[in-house]
C-alpha cells in the first residue's frame, strides 16, 4: 500500500482521490512575480478600516529592535512601524507585544514557523493551550492532522511550508478570537506575509477565511473557489481542529487540497 493511500486512510478519507492534471493556466487568476517581487493583483481585497486608539506601541531603538513603550500611540502608527520591521525585529515586537487583553494570560507568543521563503502559506486562527506551552503552531492533535494533510499532497512542515495564525497569542478556552484581537494582529500577519510572498495562501477556518478576505460568507460558500488576498492566490478550507470534530468533511477538505495542489501547478 502507497504512503499516501495509508496517510490518507489514517485521515479517514477514503476512497482514494487523485489529482487531475494541472489546469491551463489563468493569467487573470494566478499571476506570476512581477520585476521586483511584485505580484499582478488578481482581485484586491479592500484593507480593512484602520481606526485610532490609545493601544501602546514598541518603538524602535538604536539597533532597529523595538524598544521602550510609548502610551497613546495610535494604531497607525504602530502598524506603519511593523509593516517596515525585518524578521528579527517582527519575532521580537511579537513576543513583547501588549496590545490586546490576550498578553495578560499566554505562556507563550506563537509568533508562526516554516520557510521564510515558501511557496506555500497556511493559515489558521489562534493558538491552543499545546500551542500556547510550546509557542510553535500546530502541535496538537490538529497539528498532528495537519502534518498528514501535507504529507498527502507531498508537502513537509517546514519545507516550502511556512504555518501561521491570525493571532499571535491564545485566547482563553480556546474560543474564537475577538475582533479587536485581531485587529491588534493583523499588521503582524500583513507583514509576515509581505516577507515571504508565497505563492499561495491556504485559509484553514471561518476565522482565518474572513480576516483575510474581509468577508463574513460561509465556509461552504467560499470553498471550492480561488480568491485573492491583495493579489496574491488563497484558497479556502477546513481548520484541522473542525475536522476532528467534524469527520464526515474531511473528504471536503482533502478536495480543497487536491484544488490548492492544482491551483499551484498553474502558477509560475
Amino acid at each position: 500500500m502507497s504512503r499516501r493511500r495509508l496517510l490518507l486512510e489514517e485521515m479517514g478519507i477514503g476512497p482514494l482521490w487523485r489529482l487531475r492534471a494541472p489546469m491551463p493556466v489563468n493569467k487573470d487568476l494566478a499571476a506570476p512575480r512581477a520585476a521586483g517581487g511584485e505580484r499582478t493583483t488578481i482581485q484586491e481585497v479592500p484593507a480593512a478600516k484602520r481606526a485610532r486608539s490609545t493601544q501602546m506601541v514598541k518603538p524602535r531603538n538604536s539597533t532597529g529592535v523595538p524598544g521602550t513603550r510609548i502610551e497613546s500611540a495610535s494604531d497607525d502608527e504602530r502598524r506603519v512601524q511593523i509593516l517596515r520591521m525585518d524578521w528579527k525585529e517582527l519575532k521580537a515586537s511579537v513576543a513583547q507585544c501588549v496590545a490586546c487583553p490576550l498578553h495578560e494570560k499566554r505562556i507563550n507568543t506563537v509568533f508562526g514557523v516554516g520557510d521564510e521563503q515558501a511557496d506555500w502559506l497556511f493559515v489558521g486562527e489562534g493558538p491552543g493551550a499545546e500551542e500556547d506551552a510550546k509557542g510553535e503552531p500546530f502541535v496538537g492533535q490538529a497539528g498532528r492532522l495537519l502534518d498528514n494533510m501535507l504529507a498527502a499532497i507531498d508537502l513537509k512542515r517546514g519545507e516550502n511550508v511556512y504555518i501561521a495564525n491570525v493571532v499571535k497569542c491564545r485566547p482563553p478556552g480556546n474560543r474564537n478570537p475577538e475582533a479587536v484581537e485581531m485587529h491588534s494582529c493583523e499588521p503582524y500577519l500583513t507583514r509576515q506575509i509581505a516577507l515571504i510572498q508565497p505563492k499561495l495562501i491556504v485559509a484553514m477556518g471561518r476565522v482565518a477565511a474572513s480576516h483575510l478576505l474581509q468577508t463574513s460568507a460561509s465556509i461552504a460558500s467560499l470553498r471550492g473557489s480561488l480568491h485573492s488576498y491583495q493579489g496574491t492566490p488563497l484558497v479556502v478550507t477546513y481548520h484541522p481542529a473542525y475536522l476532528l470534530r467534524s469527520l464526515p468533511d474531511k473528504a471536503k477538505s482533502w478536495a480543497d487540497l487536491c484544488f490548492a495542489r492544482e491551483t499551484m501547478g498553474t502558477i509560475q
